[in-house]
């Protein structure tokens, strides 16, 4: 399954005024027809099953199914990781964070870090928008970003993204 915005979370999500919370308004901004739960479950965390059924309950989202593809024999059928660590997974965050705000920094850092292709620009560019969004956010929004990033980035990157400081 994989979970597509309808017309109303559109909306909701362009109204800034509807009432989702943080995590309702993530999900929808995640669920592009594109990801599967499984997906879904590595960004988002443990209760995504959940909030994913309740957002279409209320109208939010609505199911595809993939095209069926080829069932892999038992042997070659990989085992599932709970909870995946990926620098691409921390970036598509940041860069949906980025997006909720309404400040021209914040588009600026969205753009640097869409247009990002090493590891070690996505790197710097991840720590650049960390270090301005205190600037744009308040501190509870911002401790919830630097969390969620603490729960997806890779452990070789944790240090240099969360606790390096910038160059002056």
């Amino acid at each position: 399954m994989q979970p597509r915005k309808t017309d109303l979370a559109h909306a909701a999500l362009q109204a800034h005024r509807a009432s989702l919370d943080l995590r309702q308004r993530r999900a929808l901004i995640l669920c592009d027809g594109k990801r599967d739960l499984a997906e879904l479950g590595a960004l988002l965390g443990d209760d995504a099953a959940p909030l994913i059924a309740q957002l279409q309950r209320d109208g939010y989202l609505h199911a595809e199914q993939p095209d069926p593809a080829p069932s892999p024999s038992p042997e070659t059928t990989p085992v599932p990781a709970t909870r995946r660590r990926s620098l691409l997974a921390a970036r598509i965050y940041l860069l949906d964070m980025l997006a909720l705000q309404r400040h021209p920094a914040a588009a600026r850092l969205h753009q640097l870090l869409q247009a990002t292709r090493g590891d070690a620009d996505t790197v710097h560019a991840l720590r650049l928008a960390l270090a301005q969004l205190p600037a744009m956010a308040s501190d509870g929004y911002v401790g919830r970003v630097r969390e969620r990033l603490r729960e997806v980035l890779p452990e070789p990157h944790l240090a240099a993204v969360l606790d390096a400081p910038l160059p002056a």
